[in-house]
């Protein structure tokens, strides 16, 4: 087997790879910004941090870039619509039509009954090929509910099967 086209084969691997659909919050110079991902993970617990990957091209790239605060909002399986209008069905604050959006520490949006929402303070960023990496030292948490997450896998929202 040869080697010849990592970038597609790479990506055929990764639909295989399930993943909770968050939605990546901000809010700078009185806009709110919105961005459904999945390229979020846990960093550390000392100090408590996660880091979000952010293409270049995504409205928040730049908002995250200046130092904006975010927040990582889980979502649970009943919110396939919030993540729809984040992945591009919507624009702007359109994206915070649907659900029960407050502000949180900083200032950040947070869904109200998100699986969880972790609020970030923005204190570090890399920038590798097409993406941002921005790591976010945790201010405050919120966790609602029984795990019933929305995932992602092989270009589809899906829900885990509960045993």
């Amino acid at each position: 087997m040869t080697q010849d086209n990592i970038p597609d084969l790479l990506k055929t691997a990764l639909r295989r790879l399930a993943k909770a659909v968050v939605v990546i919050t901000a809010a700078h110079e009185g806009a709110r910004y919105a961005m459904s991902a999945t390229a979020v993970s846990e960093l550390s617990f000392d100090p408590c941090s996660m880091l979000v990957c952010v293409n270049r091209s995504a409205s928040l790239h730049p908002v995250l870039a200046a130092g904006a605060p975010f927040a990582v909002n889980i979502l649970h399986h009943s919110h396939e619509r919030i993540a729809r209008l984040s992945a591009g069905q919507a624009k702007g604050e359109a994206r915070f039509a649907e659900g029960d959006w407050r502000a949180a520490a900083l200032s950040v949006p947070r869904l109200a009954d998100a699986q969880a929402s972790i609020v970030c303070r923005n204190v570090k960023q890399v920038e590798h090929g097409t993406h941002g990496i921005f790591i976010g030292d945790v201010m405050e948490v919120f966790a609602d509910g029984e795990p019933d997450p929305l995932v992602y896998v092989d270009g589809h929202y899906a829900r885990i099967a509960q045993g």
